[in-house]
This record gives C-alpha cells, sequence and structure tokens, in this order.
C-alpha cells in the first residue's frame, strides 16, 4: 500500500509539471504610450464604426464596399482558411475521446478429416463460424498533451478568424484608396484638356500674331511646343485611371472589361473626422493584433505539449463481443468473449526527437512574442503617422488652394495682356504652367487627405473589436497582455 500511494505521488508530481503554463509576457507597460503625440481632430465620434467608409458621403463608395465584401477573392481565401483551422480544432479535439468501433464477420472453410478411426467414405471436414465485436482503445492525457494540442489547434482558429478581419479591412481600405484615386485621376484628365484647350486659344492668337506680322515664328514653336508637351501628359494619366479601375474591379471579383464608376472627380467626398481615443485601445481594436496574440498563444501551447511529450503514454484497450460455430448461437451468454489491457510506451531513445521539437517550439514562442510586440508598436507608429498626414495635408490643401485662385487670376490677367499685345508670350506660359501645376497638386493633395483619412481608419481598426469575434466553445475572450 504505501508503494502505491508514493507511485501515485510521483504521478501527480509529473503531472502537474506538465500542465499548461502561463503564456509570457510580451509588452512592458514602456511600451504602451500614454496618449498620441500627434495633434488629435476635434470630432464627437470616438473610434471608427464598423461600415466607416459611409461617412465619406459617397453613395457609390459604399456600393462598392458592400460588394467587396461579398465578392472579394481575397475574403473568400481567408473565410477557406478558417474553415480549415476549424476541422483541424476537430482533429486536435478527437484525441480526448476514445476509439470505438465494431467488426462482424462470417466464414466458412474446410479441410480433410483426421481419421479417427480411418475413414473411407465423406472424409472432409467444412464447417460456419461466425462472430461480432466491439473494440474500445482510449489514450489516457495524463500529462495534457492531448488537450495542449487542441489549445493550439484553438489557438491557430481565433488566428485564422483574426486574420480573416485583417484581410477584411485590408480590402475596404483598398477598394476605398482605389476608388479615390480613379476619381482624382478623372479630375487630372480632366484640369490637363481644360489646360490644352487654353494652350489652343494661346497657339491661335500666336498664330494670329505671327501672320500680321506682330509676333516672330520662335513665339509660335514655342507654343508649339508647349501644347505638344501638354498634350503628351494625357494618355500617361488616361492609362493610369484605366488601370486603376481594373485595379477596383478585381478587388470587386469582377472582370475588368466593361466595369465602371460614375463618379468624375473628388469634389464633394468630404474627409470625415475621427477621434483615435488611447492608445491602450488599440491592442483590442486591430485585428492584427489580435492574430499576433493569438498566434503566440498558440505556439505557447505548443512548447506545452513538446514538454508532455517526454512523459510515457498510457493506453486502455478493450473488446466484446460473440463467437460461434453457429448462426443462431452466436448470441448466447456461451459465446460471449471479452478482454481488456493497459499499455505503456515509453521512449528509451529517439536520436533526441523530443528535445529538438521542444527546442523548436520555445524558438517559435520566442520569435512570436517579438512579432507580437513589432505588431503592437507598429500599429501606434501607424496611428500617428495617420494623424500627422490629416493634419498636415488639411493646411497643405489650405494654402495649395489660395495659390490656385491666385494663379487662375494671373493666367486670366496675361492671356488678355497677351491678346492686347501689353504682355509677351514667355509671361503667359509661365502663368499658365504656374496654374496647372497648381491645380493638378491640389488635386494630388486632396487626394493624399482623403486617403490619410483611410489610412487612419484602418490603422484604428476600421471599427473592429476583439468582442465581435465569437468566443470559441468553454474559452475564454482573449485579453491583450
Amino acid at each position: 500500500m504505501k508503494s502505491i500511494l508514493r507511485m501515485s505521488a510521483c504521478i501527480a508530481a509529473l503531472a502537474t509539471a506538465a500542465c499548461s503554463t502561463p503564456t509570457p509576457v510580451a509588452l512592458e507597460p514602456s511600451d504602451v504610450p500614454g496618449a498620441y503625440s500627434s495633434p488629435i481632430p476635434g470630432s464627437s465620434q470616438t473610434w471608427p464604426t464598423p461600415e466607416w467608409w459611409k461617412t465619406f458621403t459617397s453613395n457609390e463608395l459604399a456600393g462598392l464596399e458592400e460588394t467587396a465584401r461579398t465578392d472579394n477573392l481575397d475574403l473568400a481565401a481567408a473565410a477557406a482558411r478558417v474553415l480549415q483551422a476549424q476541422a483541424q480544432t476537430g482533429v486536435a479535439g478527437s484525441a480526448l475521446f476514445p476509439n470505438i468501433g465494431a467488426t462482424a464477420g462470417a466464414k466458412r472453410g474446410g479441410g480433410p478429416r483426421l481419421p479417427a478411426p480411418p475413414c473411407t467414405v465423406n472424409c472432409s471436414n467444412t464447417g460456419n463460424s461466425f462472430g461480432a465485436s466491439i473494440q474500445a482503445s482510449y489514450q489516457l492525457d495524463l500529462w495534457g498533451l492531448a488537450r495542449n494540442n487542441l489549445r493550439a489547434a484553438e489557438q491557430s482558429l481565433r488566428s485564422s478568424q483574426f486574420t480573416q478581419e485583417t484581410v477584411a479591412l485590408t480590402v475596404a481600405s483598398d477598394v476605398a484608396n482605389t476608388y479615390l484615386d480613379i476619381l482624382a485621376l478623372r479630375e487630372r484628365i480632366a484640369i490637363t484638356k481644360q489646360n490644352i484647350d487654353a494652350a489652343k486659344r494661346i497657339l491661335a492668337i500666336t498664330q494670329a500674331k505671327v501672320t500680321n506680322g506682330v509676333s516672330s515664328n520662335l513665339d509660335l514653336a514655342q507654343q508649339k511646343a508647349q501644347l505638344a508637351g501638354q498634350e503628351a501628359r494625357l494618355p500617361a494619366l488616361e492609362e493610369q485611371e484605366r488601370e486603376a479601375r481594373y485595379a477596383l474591379a478585381v478587388l470587386e471579383g469582377r472582370a475588368p472589361e466593361g466595369f465602371d464608376v460614375s463618379t468624375q472627380s473628388v469634389e464633394g467626398i468630404t474627409p470625415p473626422l475621427v477621434a483615435p481615443g488611447l492608445p491602450s485601445q488599440l491592442l483590442e481594436r486591430r485585428p492584427d493584433i489580435a492574430t499576433a496574440e493569438a498566434n503566440l498563444r498558440a505556439a505557447h501551447a505548443s512548447v506545452d505539449a513538446a514538454r508532455a511529450a517526454f512523459f510515457p503514454q498510457i493506453g486502455l484497450t478493450g473488446s466484446a463481443g460473440y463467437a460461434s460455430f453457429a448462426l443462431s448461437h452466436l448470441f448466447n451468454p456461451s459465446s460471449f468473449l471479452w478482454d481488456i489491457g493497459a499499455s505503456l510506451l515509453e521512449t528509451i531513445f529517439n536520436g533526441g526527437l523530443h528535445a529538438a521539437q521542444s527546442d523548436l517550439a520555445k524558438a517559435r514562442e520566442k520569435e512570436l512574442v517579438a512579432t507580437y510586440r513589432s505588431t503592437v508598436l507598429n500599429a501606434f507608429s501607424d496611428t500617428e503617422s495617420a494623424l500627422g498626414q490629416v493634419s498636415s495635408l488639411a493646411e497643405q490643401q489650405k494654402f495649395t488652394e489660395d495659390q490656385v485662385t491666385a494663379a487662375t487670376e494671373a493666367f486670366r490677367i496675361s492671356e488678355l495682356q497677351y491678346r492686347e499685345g501689353v504682355a509677351d508670350l514667355l509671361s503667359v506660359l509661365q502663368t499658365q504652367q504656374t496654374l496647372f501645376t497648381a491645380q493638378d497638386t491640389l488635386v494630388q493633395i486632396k487626394l493624399a487627405r482623403l486617403q490619410a483619412v483611410v489610412s487612419l481608419y484602418q490603422a484604428l481598426g476600421g471599427g473592429w473589436t476583439v468582442a465581435a469575434t465569437p468566443p470559441l466553445p468553454n474559452a475564454n475572450p482573449l485579453r491583450p497582455f
């Protein structure tokens, strides 16, 4: 009895040593700033909503986003990966249950009868045999190997769910950015065409002056060169707009041929404002952070599983059934057979396989600790950068709008003076180039400002939270470290 008690105590100690261990702390308090240093826009809205693209006051953009949510192929692939992870969780969980099987059979056979005494007639021995049985086997998870493998599979499932949300956020941002890019390119194309028309007007004036002997052929050649240079810009912009439309079609899960959008410029699309809250809240509002955390938890569960592989595996087996030479007597009590047994498997030497697997799992965990910290720090950097861009580009847009207003008036006056013979062609060309450059720059700044707001929404997680993802069965919701 004392020996049994001592053995039980040893087994309990080993089992305790093999239990799941706490996931390592990946963040230090100093890693999370108390506030953002970039200027924060004043707004009544705190954090973006899940359908943040509707705040851009564009019905067409909202429709494109809804289509992408259902038809985008990257999202479809991410959803399929979630299904694969769910199936893998089922595979890992099956190790916690016994294997039960049933067999049934019938056999007929014969052979020479051993005579005693010798026979002279019908010396063959032919007969039937029947059997039915149930077998069961169960691997005792005394050291937590199967439980830790299941825990790793569950965290991998959560990781795939969070990755799906990351893909969804990326697709939504790409749709918005590409749509805005198309509109900006169309506006730049319109400005280029207006500039070409203006150059043609000046060319006609120059041609008339040369005909009347007021100007030289040098002015005419300069204006023709100016016009040709402006016309050369147009095909490149049109090609960029075409490629952007093709890219948007792919994001919508459609073939590029025949795909189009109706809006022609970024005018009327108002950049919304959003307050980012506290940096610490960002840990629960970005799916990529939740993905990194789930990967780390899965890796740590794999470390625990690798540790449990060092301990012996105990298996239980049993079977029960019936066997008879006559089918009518198969289920008689006298035909009942049974057996039960136990086995102990312990590796004596495997060339260091378990040790190497344990070292591999620990190294993978260290990698994911660093990956998690990097993901969090990059999240803070993304938010700071987006806030700074929104503020900076708003100021740039204001100054550039003033420049366009002044340049428009200057070009109007210079063209009028050139027509009247007060100003020379060089002044007209300079003011025209200044106006065109300012108009083109203004469109690009408007685009950059709108896309900076999109980047801010993306940096803030796009309205997603950890609580938005359904928890696994019998699992506690994830919490940042």
